[in-house]
């Protein structure tokens, strides 16, 4: 059953704000908040007094086996001074496997993008390879064939395979706006095309990165495997800062 108090309407009961006079300070801190911050300094303080006494109560001829692979650095502990791998040999060999095959993966995969970039940017720049067939009736036509009258435009302008203004419109003044028109489109296209021959230079610049990567990682995968080898000596190869190593030759069964 409610409870009349509980239906009656009561007074909001507001926390007090800052004085204006005080306004500079900033938000008034409210009681939950200082509880909050006295909370976290108590908690530090009894951190503190903790390793205070730990360290007043330290035996200074203390001595754990432990501590002979323990080091520390002007007064701090650094760690064990071996690491102990904790994958074998064939758990290591895995993930170089796995490693050396995502490389090869993104090289493949940006190599088919700078053949693509290749093939779109090859003929930006060079003279058009398509023609326009005219068909006529006879030969005799053939040779009164006259390319200007036939498109009604100017022998200068024969040579555009676009924006190829007529007669009429040059005698206008359309063909100003049109001029207009055409040097900004050319600009437009002169940045998009530098544009695109940076990003291809770019991802050949990436591919040959990555190709490198893979091979030093198949040669450090070959070096870490089975078999006698040694690494040839500066005077033996053709580049003296390569990397090459030569196996012994076994007969295989």
């Amino acid at each position: 059953m409610p409870v009349l108090k509980d239906a009656v309407k009561r007074k909001t009961h507001k926390e007090r704000a800052q004085p204006a006079a005080r306004r500079r300070y900033g938000l008034l801190e409210k009681k939950k908040d200082y509880k909050l911050r006295a909370d976290d300094y108590h908690k530090k303080e009894k951190a503190i007094q903790n390793l205070r006494r730990k360290a007043e109560e330290r035996n200074p001829d203390e001595f754990y086996f432990a501590m002979e692979n323990k080091r520390t650095k002007e007064g701090v502990h650094d760690g064990s001074l071996t690491q102990a791998n904790k994958y074998t040999q064939e758990q290591l060999a895995l993930m170089r496997t796995q490693d050396v095959g995502y490389i090869n993966v993104k090289a493949q995969t940006d190599a088919k993008k700078v053949d693509r970039m290749k093939q779109s940017l090859h003929f930006i720049g060079a003279a058009p390879r398509n023609t326009h067939t005219v068909f006529v009736d006879s030969s005799e036509d053939a040779q009164r064939f006259r390319p200007e009258e036939y498109f009604g435009t100017e022998e200068a302008m024969l040579s555009r395979s676009f924006n190829r203004p007529r007669r009429e419109q040059i005698d206008s003044d359309a063909l100003i706006v049109s001029g207009g028109n055409t040097s900004r489109v050319a600009k437009r296209a002169e940045r998009a095309k530098a544009g695109a021959y940076k990003e291809l230079s770019q991802r050949m610049e990436r591919l040959g990165k990555l190709k490198q990567v893979s091979q030093g990682m198949e040669l450090a995968r070959a070096v870490a495997g089975k078999g006698r080898k040694r690494k040839m000596q500066p005077h033996e190869v053709h580049d003296g800062n390569a990397k090459v190593f030569k196996w012994k030759k076994e007969r295989k069964k």
